[in-house]
C-alpha cells in the first residue's frame, strides 16, 4: 500500500496539471479583457471630449444673437477650464467685410439699355422741322414771285394821303399770296369820295400784276365802257362769266393767281352783281377760290365825307381810328346795297388835304416836263375849292382836277 503503481500515479497527476493549465489561461484572458476595457474607456473619454469641443465651437459660431445684451462674467470660466483641461483656447477671428472694386478693364458706369424709339422720335422731329422750314421757304418764294416790295414802293411814290389804305391793301395781298391753296377768293372793296385815288390805285395794281403774272391773267372792267346800256346786260353777263372762267382755268394751269379789277361798281346792273357774286361764292370749284377781286366804287361817299369832316379835330396821328370807326357803319351800308360785299374786305379812302393836292400837282407837272415851282404849285392849288374845318382844309374833288389844270399850262 505504501508504494503506488506508476500508472496510478500518472493518472493521479493529470487532474493537477489540468487544473494548473486552466488557472493560467483564465488569468491571461482576464488581463486581455481588462486591457480592452481600459482602451475602450480611454477611447470613449477622448470621443466625448472631442464631441464637447465640437459642440462648444458650433455654439459659438452658429448660435443666434440674443435679443437682450449679454455681459461677460467670470462665473463659468473655471467650469469651462475644468471640463476641458486639454482643449486649447481658440481666438475668434473677426471677419472683415470684403470691398469689391471694379476691374481695371471695365471702368464705365453701367447704364440702362437705350431705347430705339428715342432715335425714331429724334428723326421724326428733324423731318418735321425740315418740312416746316421748306414750307416757309416756299411761302417766301411764292410771295417774291409777285414782287410786293416793288408794289409798295410804287404806291408810296404815286399815291398821296392814303398811307393807311396802302398799308392795309399790301397786308391783305401779302397774306393771300403767301400760299397758292385757299378756301375762298380775296375780295377787296375800295370806297371813297371822288378824286381821292381809288381808280388810280386800280390802274397801278393792273400795271403791276400785268408785269408779274402776265396780261392774260389781269382784267380791268369798266362798267360804263363794257356794258353801257341796259340792252347789253344779258350779253354782258354771259361774256363776263365766260371770260372769268377762261382766265381762272388758265391761271390754274400756270399755277398763278388771276386779278380782276372792277371800277365804277356803283353803276353795275344788279344782274352783273348777281353773276359776280356767284363767281366769288366759295361753293364753286377749287380753281375759282384762287383769285383776287378788287371792287372800286363811291358807295357811301357822302356819309364818308360827313364822317371825316365831323372827326377832323382828331390829330393826324389819330387818323387810324377814323377808319376803324367808319368800317362797321360802311359794312352795314354796302351789305344792304348787295350781298356781294358780304365777303369783301372794306378799304375806305379819306378826304385829301391841301398839302396832298399840292403833291399831286408836283407829280403831274414833273410827268409833263414842267419845273414844279413851289409858288406856282401853291397858286394852282388855291384855285380849287376846300372844306375848311379849323386850321385844316380838305379838297372837294381831291386830285381829280389836277390833270386838267396842268394841261392848261
Amino acid at each position: 500500500m505504501g508504494e503506488q503503481d506508476p500508472s496510478d500515479r500518472l493518472r493521479g497527476d493529470q487532474p493537477k496539471e489540468t487544473k494548473e493549465n486552466g488557472t493560467g489561461s483564465f488569468s491571461q484572458f482576464s488581463s486581455s479583457v481588462r486591457t480592452m476595457v481600459r482602451i475602450r474607456q480611454k477611447y470613449q473619454a477622448m470621443k466625448k471630449r472631442r464631441l464637447e469641443i465640437a459642440a462648444v465651437s458650433s455654439q459659438s459660431f452658429m448660435s443666434p444673437r440674443p435679443t437682450s445684451p449679454k455681459f461677460f462674467t467670470f462665473e463659468n470660466l473655471q467650469d469651462t477650464i475644468n471640463s476641458n483641461p486639454a482643449s486649447p483656447r481658440k481666438r475668434k477671428k473677426k471677419r472683415k467685410a470684403r470691398v469689391l472694386y471694379p476691374s481695371s478693364i471695365l471702368r464705365a458706369v453701367p447704364t440702362k439699355e437705350r431705347s430705339r424709339a428715342k432715335n425714331c422720335l429724334y428723326l421724326l422731329c428733324i423731318i418735321v422741322f425740315l418740312q416746316i422750314y421748306n414750307a416757309i421757304e416756299n411761302l417766301d418764294d411764292h410771295v417774291l414771285k409777285y414782287d410786293l416790295d416793288g408794289l409798295e414802293k410804287t404806291l408810296k411814290r404815286e399815291v398821296f394821303g392814303q398811307q393807311e389804305v396802302a398799308e392795309s391793301l399790301l397786308g391783305h395781298l401779302h397774306d393771300y399770296l403767301s400760299t397758292y391753296v385757299h378756301n375762298k377768293p380775296l375780295v377787296l372793296s375800295l370806297h371813297g369820295p371822288t378824286g381821292v385815288g381809288k381808280s388810280h390805285v386800280g390802274r397801278l395794281l393792273a400795271q403791276h400784276f400785268s408785269s408779274v403774272v402776265g396780261e392774260g391773267l389781269v382784267m380791268q372792267y369798266f362798267v360804263l365802257h363794257h356794258c353801257p346800256t341796259d340792252d347789253d346786260i344779258p350779253q354782258c353777263t354771259k361774256s363776263l362769266d365766260s371770260h372769268i372762267s377762261e382766265m381762272v382755268t388758265q391761271a390754274e394751269e400756270e399755277e398763278k393767281i388771276p386779278v380782276f379789277i372792277f371800277d365804277e361798281v356803283e353803276h353795275m346792273p344788279r344782274e352783273l352783281l348777281d353773276t359776280l357774286q356767284d363767281l366769288i361764292h366759295p361753293k364753286n370749284n377749287n380753281e375759282y377760290l384762287n383769285a383776287i377781286y378788287i371792287l372800286i366804287s363811291n358807295l357811301g361817299h357822302e356819309d364818308i365825307t360827313k364822317f371825316v369832316l365831323h372827326n377832323s379835330s382828331v390829330a393826324v396821328s389819330g387818323r387810324l381810328s377814323l377808319s376803324q370807326e367808319l368800317n362797321p357803319w360802311l359794312r352795314s351800308y354796302v351789305e344792304r346795297y348787295h350781298m356781294l360785299f358780304l365777303e369783301a374786305e372794306l378799304l375806305p379812302f379819306m378826304l385829301l388835304e391841301k398839302s396832298h393836292v399840292m403833291d399831286c400837282f408836283i407829280d403831274e407837272m414833273s410827268r409833263e416836263g414842267f419845273y414844279p415851282d413851289r409858288s406856282h404849285v401853291e397858286r394852282l392849288a388855291e384855285e380849287l375849292s376846300y372844306y375848311i374845318v379849323g386850321e385844316r382844309e380838305f379838297s372837294h374833288t381831291g386830285c381829280r382836277q389836277v390833270v386838267a389844270k396842268v394841261n392848261l399850262l
